[in-house]
């Protein structure tokens, strides 16, 4: 007998979680007119921000770095104060919303920094990008790529970082549309001449990768309420410059498709793949796993069948908590890999 498809209505989720699901898919659909820009001052109303503490708050303070005021490149720092170790391992986030909406003071992704600050421990930095459709792909990865930079140059790194953060130990991790970053900058990390940074792993917690052809989760999720396939077809296009070759199987998208880079001969970082059952996005997830795989790259795969895309960010959902664990696990196992690997 041949499954059931999974539907919409299948999902089975606390009130809260659907309601702020809700209000998220709403709040930033009213935002976007019909000649596909945003009403980014209508967002502002919309979105909450967070402060950033130099007293600790839940055993993490924070604060603000800027790196180039001109185009708002600067980043959050996540600093664990409790349980400190004196080398401790950085972790460099970039944030989802489909390259169109959020930031690393929202409320969202602040308190998901500061979990994972915590859980971990380690040092994070929150990366504010430029965001589409006002700034078009290369941008974003660009503006991410400059961060590492940024923090490879010594006296930048000793302003901006605690005295025990190394550096030599950076994980790259991204929800969604920074899932996709994590990936791309990494692969730029890889052919890079950095004097300390070194890129030893990456965190790709749904990561937003698609084609031209259509897969069976978007055929079966594609009216989901918080990420359907109009949705993810408006974020391509708002991200996408226009014109030829940039289409949905443009490598930065379909990053294992048929113009992938090949990556077999680099030292791409070990890596942890997360997927949801019910997000629309999960095939190309996987395929993405399976091609890292089938590149001779060291590979994990998280998954979390009854789940939906952001899942995530709801701390009351015990597959939340689950996935801050399977992070620290990953990184502590990465971390121990390299230690006992020779020079």
């Amino acid at each position: 007998m041949a499954a059931a498809p999974i539907t919409r209505s299948s999902l089975s989720l606390p009130w809260k979680t659907r309601f702020l699901l809700s209000v998220f898919a709403t709040a930033t659909h009213a935002v976007r007119r019909r000649d596909g820009t945003v009403n980014r001052r209508l967002l502002d109303f919309l979105e909450f921000r967070t402060p950033t503490t130099s007293k600790p708050v839940n055993g993490v303070k924070t604060y603000d770095v800027q790196i180039d005021p001109n185009r708002e490149l600067w980043f959050r720092v996540f600093v664990p104060t409790q349980h400190v170790v004196e080398d401790v391992a950085v972790i460099v986030f970039f944030h989802g919303g489909g390259f169109v909406f959020l930031a690393p003071n929202t409320k969202v992704y602040d308190a998901m920094c500061r979990r994972m600050a915590r859980k971990v421990p380690a040092v994070v930095v929150s990366v504010n990008y430029r965001l589409a459709p006002e700034h078009r792909y290369p941008v974003q990865h660009n503006d991410c790529f400059d961060v590492l930079k940024f923090l490879d140059d010594e006296e930048n790194r000793s302003k901006s970082l605690p005295e025990n953060a190394n550096i030599s130990r950076c994980f790259l991790a991204g929800d969604s549309a920074g899932g996709n970053i994590a990936h791309h900058v990494a692969q730029r990390a890889c052919e890079f001449d950095f004097q300390q940074l070194k890129v030893i792993g990456v965190v790709a917690i749904q990561p937003f990768f698609g084609g031209e052809e259509r897969t069976n989760s978007e055929k079966e999720l594609e009216e989901m309420h918080i990420l359907s396939l109009k949705r993810t077809d408006w974020y391509w296009n708002a991200f996408m410059p226009p014109g030829e070759g940039y289409n949905r199987d443009h490598p930065i998208i379909n990053v294992s498709g048929p113009q992938a880079v090949d990556i077999s001969k680099i030292e791409f970082p070990t890596t942890i793949v997360v997927v949801a059952g019910f997000d629309i996005l999960r095939d190309w997830q996987k395929r993405y796993y399976e091609w890292l795989k089938k590149s001779d790259k060291d590979a994990y795969l998280v998954e979390y069948p009854n789940m939906c895309h952001g899942f995530y960010a709801f701390p009351e959902l015990p597959e939340s908590e689950q996935l801050m664990s399977s992070v620290k696990d990953f990184i502590h196992k990465v971390i121990k890999k390299v230690a006992m690997t020779p020079v």
